[in-house]
């Protein structure tokens, strides 16, 4: 082989290849997850979902990025620290309608249409996946 080919690729030349580096890492996903909690404690359209969680949300702002993000083939910490839990056993403590499902699907949909993303068709994919997943996890 050549020395150019042997070369290593710059990381700006290389194609971002998971959902996770595509939609633009962890900034673009906490500023994600900020907005929808935000949405969830000031839209009244959001009221019935946000009175099943704790007053405080602190906890979630910080932990629902790092589900996303190796959800998304990114970094797994999130799954290191919870190990054994999937989406529905950190659920499991909810009574989840199908009216607090198009809740928070629909407040994702709109964080997710309101950020500003490296890769929109991603993006959206990612509101078309967690909105079915969302809607799974109704019960009643």
């Amino acid at each position: 082989m050549t020395e150019a080919a042997t070369a290593e690729v710059p990381p700006e030349a290389t194609p971002a290849t998971t959902p996770f580096e595509r939609i633009g890492g962890h900034p673009v996903l906490r500023a994600i997850c900020e907005r929808f909690y935000d949405l969830m404690d000031q839209d009244p359209a959001y009221a019935e979902l946000r009175a099943m969680h704790a007053p405080d949300l602190a906890e979630m702002r910080a932990s629902l990025p790092l589900f996303l993000a190796g959800w998304a083939g990114g970094p797994r910490d999130w799954f290191e620290a919870n190990p054994g839990k999937c989406m529905m056993s950190a659920h499991s403590g909810f009574r989840i309608t199908s009216d607090t499902a198009v809740q928070w699907s629909d407040a994702m949909r709109r964080a997710i249409a309101e950020a500003e993303v490296a890769d929109r068709e991603i993006a959206d994919a990612m509101a078309d996946v967690l909105e079915r997943m969302a809607r799974g996890m109704a019960r009643a």
